[in-house]
């Protein structure tokens, strides 16, 4: 046995020559336990104390004392374990499934403190709003999962609009929607698009919209947006009153490929640039080229011809040489704000 495990528990002690037998006792939270410790060949014993946790270490004065284990057992019978999807080894960070009245599922992920129920855990969830919960040293698992419920049937109608609209269109951006996800960038045609952001809490009202394409396409469906604006009924869908309003047909994946839309970026060549996708598009619509953000911002800004006011550069396309303007990636200007 090494010293510092001597140190540690100098009370068990090896009883043959190969020490794989111990007996003795050791000491946790300033109390000692009575241990004989059988290992195979192949074990050492500072290993197996480290394992089960057993050795001196400053977090040992953080380990819940018993009736937290049993308090945790009785809340979890009370609750039902088939509703627990997983739980850490120390049986602190619990991740519970829940359903709402739709058929989605949800995980509710639970850090319990050393002094529950006494003190309140932290909760967290894919959500579009801020999880909020109640808690006092009466409450239980069972009371925390009721108000997770609460919260997912407040936001179905929000998950069901974004639903339909996920799958009647084709969605640009994100890549991969979340449950927390507010914003879609619906594809329109080749190189334009509509990115709206939709409200959890109002999710049929009309959404913030941004079209996104060259000037030339995009104006026309702008100054419908702007004139047909009042027709926006609650009471419809959000997809149904969006094609009124811009008085269009979303492609669908019924009539279209995502590849229709999946134009790659005419300086890197590629669609994708991490999360980003091409939405910078030359104006003049004999050329309608796409660019990433972040790829027509270097580019203008190493041309000796280019003009830069702040975050701002004035340039040429690369394929046509109509001016073309761009501002610095909000990306590269976090970092460079953190460089200065």
């Amino acid at each position: 046995m090494d010293s510092s495990l001597v140190k540690d528990n100098p009370l068990l002690l090896p009883l043959n020559a190969e020490r794989t037998v111990y007996d003795g006792f050791v000491t946790v939270q300033e109390r000692d336990f009575r241990l004989r410790i059988l290992l195979p060949p192949d074990l050492a014993l500072s290993v197996l104390l480290q394992e089960v946790g057993l050795k001196s270490r400053p977090e040992c004065s953080s380990i819940p004392p018993p009736q937290y284990y049993s308090q945790l057992i009785a809340e979890m019978e009370t609750l039902g374990w088939n509703k627990l999807l997983f739980i850490d080894t120390e049986l602190r960070t619990l991740r519970l499934k829940a359903e709402d009245s739709s058929g989605r599922q949800h995980i509710l992920t639970i850090k319990l403190k050393s002094k529950h129920p006494a003190e309140a855990p932290e909760c967290s969830a894919d959500l579009p709003l801020p999880l909020a919960t109640t808690w006092t040293p009466q409450s239980t698992l069972q009371q925390l999962h009721d108000q997770f419920l609460v919260v997912l049937e407040s936001l179905t109608e929000f998950w069901d609009v974004l639903e339909e609209v996920d799958g009647n269109t084709w969605i640009l951006e994100p890549e991969k929607p979340s449950r927390s996800d507010t914003m879609r960038r619906i594809a329109i045609g080749n190189n334009v698009s509509i990115k709206v952001e939709v409200d959890p809490r109002h999710p049929k009202m009309l959404p913030e919209c941004c079209l996104l394409g060259a000037e030339h396409v995009v104006t026309p469906l702008r100054n419908k947006l702007n004139a047909n604006m009042h027709l926006w009924n609650p009471d419809s869908s959000v997809l149904r009153n969006l094609r009124d309003v811009l008085e269009i047909e979303f492609p669908s994946p019924a009539t279209h490929e995502k590849s229709d839309f999946s134009t790659e970026c005419g300086i890197c060549y590629s669609y994708r640039l991490e999360a980003a996708i091409p939405d910078q598009v030359c104006n003049d619509p004999r050329c309608g080229q796409p660019f990433h953000q972040a790829c027509l911002y270097e580019w203008l800004r190493a041309l000796p011809s280019s003009r830069q006011s702040f975050s701002t550069v004035f340039g040429e396309c690369p394929y046509c040489s109509k001016e073309k303007t761009v501002a610095k990636p909000v990306k590269l200007l976090v970092v460079f704000m953190k460089r200065v």
